[in-house]
């Protein structure tokens, strides 16, 4: 039985059902109320961002308040944005079961705190992205559309994604690499041995494929 198998029978019942509707249905409250207030100068999501230093000084809240900041001002962004996460959430939480799901969003939150102690402000970016690598991990053939015309697979997206981690990761400062491992907490902790045993997968079938490839080009040399 593994470790998620113990937690799930010790704590199952304290999951929440429909975790990511209340979360984008609180994103798009905040965004209203930005859009509201700001006629006065005043913006909601400044006072429900994580700066750590504000936090860790009285303002508690902030510690849970941050996925809630919408991460655009456009609101057909925003909409785009919260339609696309929710499809994300819901699925994993109907393939995994809601208690795994909600663990698997909450090992990302603290994840996404700890990260903001390195960098000072706390962000949901990767904590979402945790949720497109984990349906790209699952899912890998399934295809959206870019820009809305070009049908693409999602482990083609999430390529990307983990090229561009790598290269943060190399070149960017320490905070910023504390900052990424930090957030994908959740993923590694849920997906480390399948991720590690699917590179070794790909090394070793990439290997096999230019094998094959030499193999039918030396062939055609000696044929022609």
């Amino acid at each position: 039985m593994s470790w998620l198998d113990k937690l799930e029978r010790k704590f199952g019942r304290w999951g929440i059902p429909n975790l990511m509707l209340y979360i984008v249905i609180t994103i798009a409250a905040v965004f209203i109320g930005d859009v509201i207030f700001s006629v006065r100068g005043v913006s909601l999501s400044s006072y429900l961002a994580l700066f750590t230093q504000a936090a860790v000084h009285g303002q508690f809240w902030r510690f849970i308040t941050f996925i809630f900041v919408p991460p655009t001002t456009s609101i057909i962004s925003l909409f785009f944005f919260l339609y696309f996460y929710y499809f994300l959430g819901s699925t994993l939480e109907n393939v995994w079961g809601t208690f795994r799901f909600n663990l698997y969003y909450l090992f990302g939150w603290i994840g996404a705190i700890i990260a903001a102690f390195f960098t000072g402000y706390g962000t949901s970016t990767y904590l979402n992205l945790s949720l497109f690598l984990a349906f790209a991990f699952l899912f890998p053939d399934h295809e959206i559309l870019l820009f809305f015309f070009f049908p693409i697979k999602m482990k083609y997206l999430a390529y990307v994604d983990w090229i561009l981690f790598g290269i943060q990761l190399i070149f960017g400062d320490w905070s910023t690499r504390a900052a990424i491992i930090a957030s994908l907490i959740n993923f590694f902790l849920f997906f480390g041995g399948d991720f590690i045993r699917f590179l070794k997968n790909e090394k070793k079938y990439g290997a096999q494929r230019r094998n094959f490839r030499r193999e039918m080009k030396n062939n055609q040399n000696r044929y022609w």
